[in-house]
């Protein structure tokens, strides 16, 4: 059966050719995608022109980019999507605004007592319900490697998050899971970070701390562990690893471990990368 879909993701990638020393040096600088086989090596390489053409990425001030921080900001986006099939989980967004360094961004709590609280806080990356993701160039470009940080990854878990309105730590889930399974390994691990840091604030959290402050920023920290440091998220918390395996239809961690098998390089990790 023909199927305008199908024809047009094949004009687009027909009229956009990727030169292959090109995509080896998007790969070089993205040591996480390693160990990909090389089906994988190319739907990664074919969505992430798709990715380009459906999207626009907004650079600000004097920030330019060229077509390979272009390719390198689209294969860390679609590495989450490999597994997924072509439905359109990044619908929720049409624009990715650059910043070319950290962003003041206008915050507003209310606390316990009602008291409302606004200040202007230092981000580097942000994602609006129904708006656009906003990162800062060099998150970007620290992103990618398995030190347990993605900043880009980060900010696109949220924008599956919000598939079901407000992001709330649980993303639309396939039919073969079963939310019950998901909400109390998530549940029970965010407990457990938010119990030791309320006895320690200041402790050294296996995961980054940052993933206490609410599920739907513990959802975005543990995406970015699950594809950057794989080993330590499921060595800390393997039911919330079991849970993103089932979700994104990926092993990260069996990857890593052949490239341990095979590459001596791989058998020291590094370590996390804390904000």
């Amino acid at each position: 059966m023909w199927s305008f879909r199908a024809w047009r993701r094949r004009r687009v990638l027909a009229r956009n050719p990727v030169d292959p020393a090109l995509w080896a040096r998007v790969r070089e600088r993205l040591p996480f995608l390693d160990g990909l086989d090389e089906q994988e090596d190319r739907h990664l390489r074919e969505r992430s022109v798709l990715f380009l053409h459906d999207k626009r990425l907004n650079p600000l001030g004097d920030l330019r980019l060229d077509v390979e921080e272009r390719l390198l900001l689209a294969a860390q986006a679609q590495l989450p999507l490999l597994h997924l099939g072509d439905l359109d989980w990044y619908q929720g967004f049409h624009e990715l605004v650059l910043y070319p360094d950290d962003f003041l961004s206008p915050q507003r709590h209310r606390d316990s007592s009602g008291v409302v609280h606004e200040w202007d806080g230092s981000h580097s990356g942000e994602a609006w319900l129904q708006g656009p993701v906003i990162l800062a160039w060099p998150g970007v470009l620290a992103s990618g490697g398995w030190e347990g940080y993605n900043l880009v990854i980060h900010e696109l878990a949220h924008k599956l998050d919000m598939l079901n309105g407000d992001a709330n730590g649980q993303p639309p889930l396939h039919r073969d899971m079963r939310p019950s399974d998901w909400a109390t390994a998530m549940q029970s691990a965010y407990d457990a970070l938010n119990a030791q840091l309320d006895a320690h604030p200041d402790a050294d959290t296996a995961i980054d701390p940052y993933a206490a402050e609410n599920p739907a920023e513990f959802f975005a920290v543990v995406s970015e562990y699950f594809f950057s440091a794989p080993d330590l998220l499921e060595h800390t918390w393997p039911a919330v690893y079991a849970q993103l395996r089932a979700f994104y239809r990926q092993d990260p961690l069996a990857r890593l471990r052949r490239l341990r098998a095979e590459h001596p390089e791989y058998r020291t990790p590094p370590h996390p990368h804390h904000r």
